[in-house]
């Protein structure tokens, strides 16, 4: 069939748009990874029937598939060319909270900061809190498992997916997950699909767990000299035994970025920002011990109970990226060490920029050990990448591998990082998984390149 019979077939089942606006600007997505043409058309997907017939078409004709939602991923996992349709599940944004169930049922284009928002009414928050929780979806955080703030606490995105309904390749539509907090039925199918990044079907709805809102929040904010002091810091932190839910490092470097974006004067206070928060009945006597380790490394500390002002401390760890964004094209970079080593992996990373002479800036989960070092270029947005900063990102991936870590914490893989993910996975695991892929997707039309 030609390209212009099934365009023809596919609008008589589903809105098509094929306009060079609607094309560009579902070619990419926030990791600065372009293609070389456009997809040759954009699926606007209103309802699930639009996303059975897409795939049913599809996987009839070969045809390549790359779901898209916000466009928020940060490694290329949504970019697509001429030879794909993007199949847009960003209209998808029906919404329910089960009070009595602790639970939401959301559709795939759901703001995650909506769907806590609205669980919130009912004194239930959503525990997943990626850095773009503002402007990402539910689905994407599905695709990728997505991780964010408060991952020390409360796990990632597939730690709260109760269940899945997924179509699959050739129209199928599957339900994974019995939506209770306890199964134990067969292979564990919603934890397979959560971060598979749309290589084995299409989320159209999610089941989500919600917890109690905490009884209480207790934050404490600490500028240190620099990020040694920081991990050192955050080291000491863990042998109290105190867990706390959030724990974010930011560097010096940044603070100036955050600065000259937002007119602020963090920089001029110290050389590193540690945010640590603590949640439930325990929160202000957990904070006490916080706040009595900081003051043994850092400049100033702070600490707070009002969630208001605490969200403005906050601001400026979720300003970071947009104002690196701000000073040129990035190159954003995701790896999990083991605890005990983050404070190698930040010395080393500082060794590798040195040595490239390229600019990388650090943010960490630091309760967790994901990093995120960014790297920033001056090449322009359809330029290609520096070698030296290619260079530099592949030196920062094998130094996660060197040190018993992973080359991804939360970002996915994506079209960055495949050769890493082999590397990472070894030959036995890659072809297991390529295994898989093909029962799910026989004629590989799934997000054809990625992932592996």
């Amino acid at each position: 069939m030609s390209r212009d019979a099934f365009l023809l077939e596919l609008a008589q089942r589903a809105p098509v748009l094929t306009d060079a606006t609607a094309r560009e600007a579902a070619a990419t997505d926030r990791s600065g990874l372009l293609p070389p043409t456009s997809p040759f058309a954009v699926v606007a997907a209103t309802a699930v029937d639009h996303v059975v017939a897409t795939l049913h078409l599809a996987h009839e004709h070969r045809v390549a598939v790359v779901t898209r939602g916000a466009g928020t991923g940060l490694a290329g996992g949504a970019v697509a060319d001429d030879g794909a349709i993007v199949l847009d599940v960003s209209r998808l944004q029906h919404l329910e909270i089960d009070v009595a169930n602790h639970r939401a049922v959301s559709g795939p284009g759901v703001l995650t900061a909506h769907l806590d928002a609205e669980a919130r009414k009912h004194g239930l928050f959503y525990a997943p809190d990626p850095a773009s929780a503002a402007i990402s979806t539910i689905g994407g955080n599905v695709a990728t498992n997505a991780g964010g703030f408060r991952c020390v606490s409360y796990g990632v995105t597939r730690d709260a997916v109760l269940g899945l309904t997924t179509v699959l390749p050739g129209g199928a539509v599957v339900q994974t997950g019995a939506g209770t907090v306890k199964d134990v039925v067969g292979y564990d199918l919603t934890s397979l699909l959560v971060g598979s990044e749309g290589t084995l079907g299409v989320v159209v709805e999610a089941t989500l767990r919600l917890l109690p809102t905490p009884t209480a929040v207790a934050t404490a904010s600490a500028l240190l000299d620099d990020a040694a002091a920081a991990v050192a810091a955050v080291a000491e932190l863990g042998a109290t035994g105190i867990r706390p839910a959030v724990c974010e490092l930011v560097d010096g470097p940044t603070l100036a970025a955050i600065d000259d974006l937002r007119g602020s004067d963090w920089s001029a206070r110290g050389g590193a920002l540690l945010l640590v928060q603590t949640h439930g009945s325990g929160a202000a006597a957990d904070i006490d011990v916080v706040t009595e380790v900081l003051r043994r490394h850092a400049v100033s500390v702070a600490t707070t109970t009002d969630e208001r002002e605490a969200e403005q401390l906050f601001a400026a760890r979720r300003d970071a990226l947009p104002a690196l964004e701000k000073r040129g094209r990035v190159l954003i970079e995701d790896i999990a060490v083991p605890r005990d080593r983050v404070a190698e992996a930040v010395d080393r990373i500082g060794a590798i920029a040195a040595e490239h002479t390229v600019p990388i800036f650090v943010l960490a989960h630091a309760g967790d050990g994901n990093l995120h070092p960014i790297v920033l270029t001056d090449a322009g947005p359809r330029d290609p990448l520096p070698p030296a900063v290619v260079t530099a990102a592949d030196a920062v991936f094998g130094l996660a591998l060197e040190l018993g870590g992973s080359v991804s914490g939360e970002h996915g893989v994506g079209l960055l990082k495949g050769e890493w993910a082999r590397r990472q996975l070894g030959p036995e695991a890659t072809a297991l998984a390529e295994r898989i892929r093909s029962v799910f997707d026989p004629h590989g039309i799934l997000n054809p390149g990625k992932l592996l």
